[in-house]
């Protein structure tokens, strides 16, 4: 089953996050990023948050299991969804804990040349 659309924007709303928070379709569901890092994911109308130090100390009783097939167990964060000041502070400090994305230069350089010139 794959998200619903309205299960995002009910995500985005209780984060409070504005346009911090954005999110892509990917597969049928969604990926979510909080000043550009994948934080979580939405899969099949569940919010599962990348696997942290901080899950651990903000949702230490968050149940777990893997998004997808083939993935490795997530902490799903459903519970939290009633609570949005409990679930902001989970989706920062998971940002804070991740790398910063790795700049896209390559890919706009390649598309960039394979443009029709005028």
């Amino acid at each position: 089953m794959a998200t619903d659309p309205d299960f995002i924007d009910y995500i985005a709303e209780q984060a409070g996050l504005g346009a911090r928070l954005a999110h892509r379709k990917m597969f049928g569901e969604y990926a979510l990023y909080l000043d550009e890092k994948v934080v979580a994911f939405a899969c099949d109308n569940s919010l599962f948050v990348k696997p942290t130090p901080a899950a651990g100390r903000l949702g230490p009783s968050l149940p777990q299991r893997p998004p997808y097939p083939g993935a490795k167990p997530y902490p799903v964060a459903d519970e939290l969804l009633d609570d949005g000041d409990a679930l902001q502070r989970l989706l920062v400090a998971t940002a804070e804990l991740l790398p910063a994305p790795k700049p896209k230069k390559a890919a706009k350089a390649a598309r960039a040349k394979k443009k029709p010139q005028a």
